[in-house]
């Protein structure tokens, strides 16, 4: 396929400069009508191209032109049988994928670290998770991989189980062994479903990870806003083989998306597969040498440990470290990576893309520059400097509960879906327990769901919550571990 062609790109700029009279939405009629001030952010130009459906723009649910073929070179270049444009970001992607292959009452196998918009798709389909923790490593103090054996011991256990999910890369840019659970899952006769989000460019240079459709996934999801040049909120999703029902996943994807696709959106998919397509090589050598000069001086700072591929390699559940994403430990500086960030952002000119207790995590793509790196190196050097830190510091810096206890899969009580519906009641820590919990409740550092919605709620969970709050992480869902909506 011709790779040059933009076809919605170049279908909106034709449309946006056509004289006519707009008696159609939005409101704002191709910026005539829009407050100056959102003229003056965004242009005349880019209000004129925020279009709707017009003929000649194509219809995101039928797609017969435009659309079409811009999806198609979209697959063609990213390796799949057929790719789906989402203009609702990979949250909705996620959401069709586990409804196109889990209904009410039917089991999927998910990670703990999942996305929330997993979640999402469970109570929106009904389906009853079995849930398979990551490797945990308390010396990084970092989330893994999933361990094919865990996937191939839940899969024995409930061989009716209808879909294998995984997360991977993560956000630290750690792949698990997607090769070995796809054919685990496929041995079983089901689809495996990758949440790719942070791995949209693996496919255009040979020295990123391989990407997941190669190794033998049928479903991917991918957020190429968070790495290549689209806008936010816009995604693909990719499939490969027959396991999934091309008539029941656009149903899906029906229910998930707009039904009022930002035009502007879909244009920078198409430019962003165009870029990739025809230049992705050379723009990611350069990220890569960008990422690999950081990662050597940034390692050579007093109090800093960047996570390096040997240092993730020595897990049996990690296969492969995406090296542009960039995960600094700051623990032996004295202060938290949520400090850190604090005064890199407000005073040294430098905002990461993830703060966590110990670790800063950059995203380093296309768009960085030699000055930004250089930048970067300044702002933690200067921080480093600053900082009360000790020599070997690092061994000193307290440990996160874990929530470990050896099971390689657990289900909830109830599904998701019935608790998202249930009568509910906000009670005490002490009262939570042995209750139900309303909430997904997930502790960060590590990220991943000490409890899920469905679940009982233990002391254990309730303690582990309240250690890592006390340690200076965060909680999300809820008011935990304070108190804890419960069913009633």
């Amino acid at each position: 396929m011709d790779q040059s062609q933009t076809p919605i790109l170049s279908a909106l700029q034709a449309s946006s400069r056509r004289p006519h009279a707009a008696f159609y939405a939005p409101g704002h009629k191709r910026g005539r009508g829009a407050s100056p001030r959102l003229k003056e952010l965004l242009g005349a130009a880019a209000l004129a191209a925020d279009l709707p459906e017009l003929p000649e723009l194509d219809n995101l649910f039928a797609p017969e032109g435009v659309i079409l073929e811009a999806q198609a070179l979209a697959a063609a270049a990213f390796g799949a049988d057929h790719t789906y444009f989402l203009a609702n970001g990979s949250t909705c992607g996620i959401e069709a994928a586990i409804l196109a292959t889990s209904g009410p009452g039917e089991k999927i196998i998910v990670p703990r670290n999942a996305h929330r918009s997993v979640v999402a798709g469970l109570v929106l389909s009904g389906a009853m998770p079995i849930f398979v923790s990551p490797e945990y490593s308390q010396e990084l103090g970092l989330a893994l991989g999933v361990k094919a054996k865990d996937v191939a011991a839940a899969l024995a256990h409930h061989p009716d189980t209808r879909a294998v999910l995984l997360v991977s890369p993560t956000y630290h840019g750690i792949c698990s062994d997607v090769g070995a659970i796809a054919s685990l899952a496929h041995h079983h006769g089901i689809p495996l479903l990758i949440d790719e989000a942070h791995g949209p460019h693996f496919a255009f240079h040979p020295d990123l990870p391989t990407p997941a459709l190669a190794l033998g996934a049928d479903l991917v999801v991918q957020s190429t806003h968070k790495v290549l040049g689209a806008l936010s909120q816009a995604a693909m999703l990719h499939t490969r083989g027959h396991r999934i029902a091309p008539s029941r996943l656009q149903a899906a994807l029906q229910l998930t998306q707009s039904t009022s696709p930002n035009a502007l959106l879909l244009a920078s998919l198409d430019a962003a597969r165009h870029q990739m397509a025809t230049e992705g090589k050379a723009l990611l050598s350069d990220t890569l040498d960008l990422a690999q000069q950081m990662r050597r001086e940034l390692a050579a700072i007093d109090g800093l440990t960047v996570i390096d591929k040997p240092a993730v390699s020595a897990f049996s559940s990690v296969s492969d470290l995406d090296l542009t994403r960039l995960t600094v430990d700051v623990s032996a500086l004295g202060i938290t990576g949520l400090e850190a960030d604090d005064i890199l952002h407000n005073e040294l000119g430098v905002t990461v893309e993830l703060p966590e207790l110990r670790h800063l995590t950059l995203i380093i793509s296309l768009g960085n520059t030699g000055a930004d790196g250089q930048q970067c190196l300044v702002g933690l050097r200067s921080l480093a400097e600053r900082s009360n830190h000790q020599a070997g510091a690092a061994g000193a810096w307290p440990q996160l509960a874990s929530t470990d206890d050896g099971t390689a899969f657990t289900l909830p009580t109830v599904s998701p879906r019935e608790a998202f519906f249930a009568a509910t009641a906000t009670v005490g820590a002490s009262a939570a327990v042995g209750r139900l919990s309303a909430d997904t409740i997930s502790a960060y550092p590590p990220g991943i769901a000490t409890i899920v919605a469905g679940e009982v709620i233990k002391a254990e969970a309730i303690a582990h919550l309240t250690a890592i709050k006390r340690q200076g992480g965060y909680i999300t869902g809820g008011d935990a571990p304070e108190k804890f909506r419960v069913l009633a």
